[in-house]
């Protein structure tokens, strides 16, 4: 790495960003590009341009990617049902392959000589910034700082008295250490307290969503429109997916939806809680299903449910670029053509409730579920179809019996 002159960082202006930036220059006495994805942080990219500069990038690029991000990444994602370990909607883990393969554009564009990133090498960050990197480039050069071998700092608490010493301004205290991702999707916590999977969460560390106890006391009601399994209206008024996201977000947040509390297993192999605010895509995930319910195929729907747990590690786990993933979108689209209708939810003091449900291609009928008199359905007919499905247990009953 002794003739890298130029490297592009992946730069969120948070601690690891901030110190690396400096590490970089002192380190390898490059010219450092500092990159940051603008994929809905809105306040956090405030001055972080000035700041980027002041810390000693040589140029700063911050590109808009939220309409990128929300169509090909979290809607791809929401058409799977995505949902890693039953709570987690991958809020961080679809957003890295996006930011690593804009990186690379960026270092092809300017004739950098590597990349780089401030994932520690305990986290999953890591592993989907390397695996993007090498699915789409396999020739490029990778620093990753915290497992360079010139790396000196062992500790956040390390790193906040390396950024004091160097007037380099960061976002959290040594009070308040936590670690935070946030994006169109998601705003995720780490570190501090939370590592200690008995402490409540402090309330003063949530922004996305208020309390349960302080939203609302009367329920709100919402209306989300669907086209092949892809959300395209809020109650009736067309949205792009970016501002359809951000649009749920405020609405659903208000009525405090979207809170997760979780332990999970990372894809290095040690577990690790995480305290998540996804209020927009939990309303979302619940209105697709509602749609889906009266449009999908039941045996359909059934292998795809057996394939999303897989859709979401590859998703968790970095995998997004790889020919598995390729392969399994394309299946999980096409059980999709059918699910266009509008779903109808109550917002109510954190809980996110179906309450109905419409398509014009429903395969839902009336006259075959009800349970007044009908023409179409012989109950009688009911018998044979249980004789015959439970003779392997009547045959394996009456053996057992003899």
């Amino acid at each position: 790495m002794s003739d890298v002159k130029k490297v592009v960082l992946a730069y969120s202006g948070g601690l690891d960003t901030s110190v690396i930036v400096r590490w970089l220059i002192e380190t390898y006495h490059c010219e450092v590009i500092a990159f940051a994805a603008d994929i809905g942080q809105k306040e956090e990219l405030t001055g972080l341009r000035e700041k980027a500069i002041k810390t000693g990038a040589a140029t700063v690029y911050i590109d808009d990617l939220q309409e990128e991000f929300a169509r090909d990444f979290v809607f791809p994602a929401l058409r799977a049902n995505a949902v890693y370990e039953g709570t987690y909607l991958l809020g961080t883990s679809l957003a890295r392959p996006l930011i690593a393969k804009r990186q690379l554009e960026i270092a092809a564009a300017e004739g950098a000589d590597a990349v780089c990133h401030g994932a520690t090498g305990k986290g999953n960050d890591q592993v989907r910034f390397e695996v993007t990197y090498i699915a789409l480039n396999p020739a490029v050069r990778i620093i990753s700082a915290w497992k360079d071998e010139r790396w000196t700092f062992d500790s956040r608490v390390s790193m906040i008295d390396y950024a004091e010493k160097h007037g380099i301004p960061i976002p959290l205290t040594r009070e308040k250490p936590y670690s935070s991702d946030r994006n169109l999707l998601h705003i995720s916590h780490e570190g501090g307290i939370l590592e200690d999977p008995w402490a409540e969460p402090p309330e003063d560390m949530f922004v996305l969503t208020v309390s349960p106890e302080k939203a609302p006391s009367k329920p709100t009601y919402v209306e989300i429109g669907f086209e092949k399994g892809v959300p395209v209206s809020v109650d009736g008024v067309p949205m792009s997916p970016a501002t359809l996201l951000d649009h749920l977000n405020g609405i659903a947040g208000a009525n405090g939806i979207g809170r997760v509390d979780m332990v999970e297993n990372r894809f290095v192999g040690m577990k690790s809680r995480g305290v998540y605010e996804t209020p927009g895509g939990t309303v979302l995930w619940a209105a697709h299903r509602a749609v889906e319910s009266i449009t999908m195929d039941r045996e359909v729907m059934l292998l795809r449910d057996s394939l999303t747990p897989k859709y979401a590690q590859l998703a968790y786990n970095g995998f997004w670029y790889a020919p598995e993933m390729t392969v399994l979108q394309r299946f999980i689209d096409e059980t999709q053509e059918g699910v266009t209708g509008t779903a109808r939810l109550k917002l109510y003091k954190g809980n996110c409730i179906v309450v109905g449900r419409k398509s014009p291609v429903s395969l839902y009928s009336e006259a075959f579920a009800t349970f007044e008199r009908e023409r179409v359905y012989d109950q009688k007919d009911a018998t044979g179809f249980i004789r015959l499905n439970a003779l392997r247990l009547r045959i394996r009953a009456m053996l057992n019996g003899r």
